[in-house]
């Protein structure tokens, strides 16, 4: 126990896992929530392709020398509206408009990539770096991820409405198309905010596991929230302390413990109507 404890507390003393960990937690909470309703509305495609779509818009940021989160943002923004542009004027179904636009986007911002020669960090925007966070950095992360979790709590019941059954939404009178890219809007912002910890690569994966963890354990999507978010957050700190200690890169490590949460929980959720349908017999 006692070298347990010394695992977990040592990270502790030094200022930059301090900001990790906090980083960890304000990343876990956002990527939960916008989790479950990317799930619940079936866009883990879409949260693929803007996730990849922000590359460019990021060197550009460093180029021009305005804040990279101003560029991930708008080249988000600009990938979510050529997509649903491009769906409602062409034949091409969504998906296949959606690869076309990321993979197109992500080509360039890695031809940009390398065509600038920096000392800069651009290259954890890739792969991410917790450890490495600024206080620059991690207030920035604060604000933008606080301002989408207050926009979700304020709409979470229209948002969740519209995911469930957009005819419905329509028909209750909900703005569908401004909840649309709204919630487009905000995936783009929850993309910029843990690009610093899991880089463009696997933010993905943050936006994806933690609400299929929580969908396969929970019937009702207030618990779903709740399950969602602890998961998220144990992940994001575990991980963060597991890079810590073997030296390795937070991102990969994050995602690899929400993969074994992942495999965990799906068997738990095959075992349990087993142990059920004994105790009915």
């Amino acid at each position: 126990m006692e070298a347990l404890y010394h695992l977990i507390s040592e990270p502790f003393a030094y200022p930059f896992m301090q900001r990790a960990i906090v980083a960890a937690i304000i990343i876990g909470v956002v990527c939960a929530v916008l989790s479950c309703y990317l799930v619940l509305k079936g866009w883990s495609l879409m949260g693929d392709a803007i996730s990849h779509a922000v590359l460019p818009g990021i060197v550009l940021a460093f180029v021009l020398g305005i804040p990279l989160a101003i560029g991930a943002f708008l080249a988000g923004v600009f990938c979510a509206v050529t997509t649903g542009y491009l769906k409602e004027n062409s034949r091409i179904k969504e998906d296949t408009v959606m690869g076309i636009v990321f993979s197109g986007m992500f080509a360039f911002g890695l031809v940009l990539f390398a065509r600038i020669n920096s000392d800069q960090h651009l290259s954890h925007i890739l792969f991410g770096n917790m450890l490495g966070i600024t206080d620059v950095e991690l207030q920035q992360t604060l604000w933008i991820a606080s301002i989408t979790l207050v926009v979700v709590l304020l709409k979470r019941k229209d948002f969740m409405l519209y995911c469930f059954d957009p005819s419905h939404a329509r028909v209750v009178g909900l703005p569908v198309t401004l909840l649309h890219y709204g919630l487009l809007c905000l995936l783009a912002l929850t993309i910029v905010a843990s690009l610093q910890a899991v880089g463009v690569i696997l933010v993905i994966a943050m936006l994806i596991a933690p609400g299929i963890i929580a969908f396969m354990l929970c019937r009702s999507f207030d618990r779903m929230l709740v399950v969602a978010i602890v998961v998220s957050v144990f992940s994001c700190v575990l991980g963060t302390l597991i890079s810590f200690h073997i030296d390795g890169a937070t991102g990969p490590c994050i995602v690899i413990v929400q993969a074994l949460i992942f495999i965990i929980a799906l068997l738990y959720s095959h075992v349990k109507p087993l142990q059920r349908q004994e105790n009915i017999q």
